[in-house]
């Protein structure tokens, strides 16, 4: 189980003064939970997200009873890229809950392996409803069923654990494997023969009359 300490921010706390202290300003809130400004550590937290992800949950401590959440949105610093303020969506005791799940492609394929197909990735998570102990951080695509370009493996095909449902359409297409396409290879043009181009003198020029000035006749 993952857990959070989490402490109530009161409205007078400065942001500039808190994030130079280890910390970051959160919210929680959820269907029986009104939202709440909080404050966590960036360290804490910054281990946590890189373990759970948006699909985990994690347990907040420190303000009435322990909440099950999950990280529902997380701005990051343009600059610093790191969080600096975190959404917690904290879910209903006793309810199921539907969440997007990001998917792994695991596994060899042949088509990619024996024929130098490229893997297409349709979908990169799908849906489902869970307890929320039981969902699952991530779920696996085996991609060696894809042995030629025909092939398909679809939603329906993820092997789930028991208690979670797949909401996404089992028949929705998730990866598959495309033919390579060749590059285009243009014939290399002849260098020009600078030695065989005429120069055109400039101007118009009468018959016999050359380049070199006039001379301008004498008083």
């Amino acid at each position: 189980m993952l857990t959070l300490d989490i402490l109530k921010r009161e409205g007078k706390d400065k942001l500039g003064e808190l994030r130079g202290s280890g910390n970051i300003p959160a919210v929680f809130y959820g269907p029986k939970e009104e939202s709440t400004p909080i404050t966590v550590s960036k360290k804490e937290f910054s281990k946590i997200w890189k373990e759970a992800g948006e699909s985990t949950v994690v347990t907040l401590v420190g303000i009435g009873d322990e909440k099950e959440a999950l990280i529902h949105d997380v701005d990051i610093d343009p600059v610093l890229y790191s969080p600096r303020h975190v959404d917690f969506y904290v879910m209903e005791k006793g309810k199921k809950v539907q969440v997007a799940i990001p998917l792994e492609f695991v596994g060899v394929s042949q088509a990619i392996k024996g024929l130098g197909g490229v893997l297409s990735k349709i979908l990169h998570e799908v849906e489902v409803e869970a307890m929320p102990k039981l969902l699952p951080q991530s779920l696996e695509v085996d991609i060696s069923k894809l042995e030629d370009f025909s092939d398909t493996v679809f939603a329906g095909d993820i092997i789930l654990l028991e208690g979670v449902e797949l909401i996404t359409d089992k028949d929705e297409p998730v990866a598959s494997v495309s033919e390579a396409k060749e590059e285009e290879v243009f014939d290399e043009q002849p260098e020009a023969d600078l030695d065989s181009i005429e120069v055109e003198p400039k101007g118009k020029q009468e018959d016999g009359e050359t380049d070199s000035p006039k001379e301008e006749p004498k008083e």
